[in-house]
Order: C-alpha cells, then structure tokens, then sequence
C-alpha cells in the first residue's frame, strides 16, 4: 500500500452567488467557485481530470467529467498551491458541489484527491 503522506492534496473551495448573470424568473442561477489546491505530500502531482457531482435543491444530480480544469493540468511540487476560478449554473437557488480531482504523482501513482462538498446558494436562501 503506498505511503499516503507521499499524496496529499488540500482542496479548499468558495463559492459565490453572481447575481447579474442569474435570471431567477427563468429558473437560472449562476455560481462561482474558486478552488485552491496545495499539495501536502512528499512527492510533485499532476492534476489529469477532474469528477463534480452537483446537486440542486430538487436532488437532481448532474455528474460533469473532464480532462484537467480550466483548460490547465496542473503539476503542483510539494508545498506548491494552484488557484482556479470556474462557475456552475443551477435551476434552483440551492444546491450542492463535490467531486475527486484524478492526480498522477511524479512516480506514476494514481490517486484522487476529495473536493469536500460545498454549499452554492443565493444570499438569501440561507438563514
């Protein structure tokens, strides 16, 4: 089983309500999220693709797969962080993010790295 300190990698996620490009009469909310990662393993990894599960507020799922984010993939060495800014819309006000970045580590070990669920709502939708 390999070492799991050699593989970390600190997923912190924000989100963000964009209100002049929601249009809640059509049942259209838009969401930023910037996400920072930062490798606290021993050993540099590439972000290769990328798995979000999202769920509005009606437990409708949609599962987005991809190659990298952003267009990039990312090779972040040990200590090193890489911040990236993308949206998501939704057709409710609240709804919910998470998914695994798949990572390829310098001596050819794939791992995925958790993106903990967050939280995308309008500002008044939670108390």
């Amino acid at each position: 089983m390999p070492n799991p300190d050699k593989y970390r990698i600190e997923i912190i996620p924000i989100p963000q309500f964009i209100p002049e490009q929601s249009d809640p009469e059509s049942r259209r909310y838009l969401f930023a999220y910037t996400i920072t990662l930062r490798n606290l393993g021993q050993m540099s990894a590439q972000l290769v693709s990328r798995h979000w599960i999202i769920t509005d507020g009606q437990n409708q799922i949609q599962e987005v797969r991809g190659q990298g984010v952003v267009g990039k993939q990312p090779v972040l060495k040990p200590g090193e962080s890489f911040e990236y800014t993308s949206g998501s819309s939704m057709s409710t006000p609240i709804g919910t993010m998470k998914g695994t970045y798949q990572m390829l580590a310098e001596d050819g070990h794939h791992f995925e790295a958790e993106i903990p669920e967050f939280v995308l709502a309008i500002p008044s939708a939670l108390h």
